[in-house]
């Protein structure tokens, strides 16, 4: 069974006031591709920054959900996420179980949501996305939708490719997409 990304939570406005009851932890962990930068609040993992995304532009992100607010280095609440994404670097973990609290529309979690449930080692196409969530006209849209994932590598974006098998725009660079993609086929 696929674990849903969509829970019942509200889409977080991009001008979000302040919120006082919100933390945001930072976490930097080193990997085979480069440093990720990982931000949750207490609910689960918010935002996962990859090698080429400054951690300024990854804290303004933040910033335009939960308004400006202290972000604090807090390793111990990224334990679970850390341990999952050094054991997928190793090659040993295969699937992801730690927090998430990723923010977006209804339609982009519903993308994430499919996106999430291809399986480790394995592709799809834009479309097949969408016809997934039942928009089969939607290809652009989904891809949209993916190019705005928080989350990259454990919403497995990297998954995604062009109709005729190119590997096609992915946030963190290509050259990072065909790494990763290499890495869950057991060629890294």
């Amino acid at each position: 069974m696929t674990r849903s990304v969509l829970d019942d939570r509200k889409r977080v406005e991009p001008t979000a006031p302040a919120q006082a009851n919100v933390r945001i932890a930072y976490a930097l962990l080193q990997t085979p591709i480069g440093p990720l930068q990982l931000f949750s609040t207490s609910r689960g993992l918010v935002k996962l920054a990859l090698p080429n995304e400054p951690r300024s532009t990854a804290e303004a992100y933040i910033r335009r959900l939960f308004g400006p607010i202290p972000i604090r280095e807090d390793k111990a609440a990224h334990e679970q996420a850390l341990a999952e994404l050094t054991a997928y670097f190793a090659g040993t973990g295969w699937s992801f179980s730690a927090p998430l609290d990723p923010r977006g529309t209804p339609f982009q979690r519903l993308v994430w949501d499919a996106v999430a449930a291809v399986p480790y080692g394995e592709t799809r196409t834009y479309g097949a996305i969408a016809r997934a969530i039942g928009r089969p006209a939607a290809t652009r849209a989904v891809g949209a939708a993916n190019g705005a994932n928080p989350l990259p590598i454990i919403i497995p974006c990297h998954r995604l490719i062009g109709t005729n098998g190119d590997l096609i725009k992915y946030g963190g660079g290509i050259d990072i997409k065909r790494r990763l993609l290499a890495l869950e086929q057991g060629s890294a």
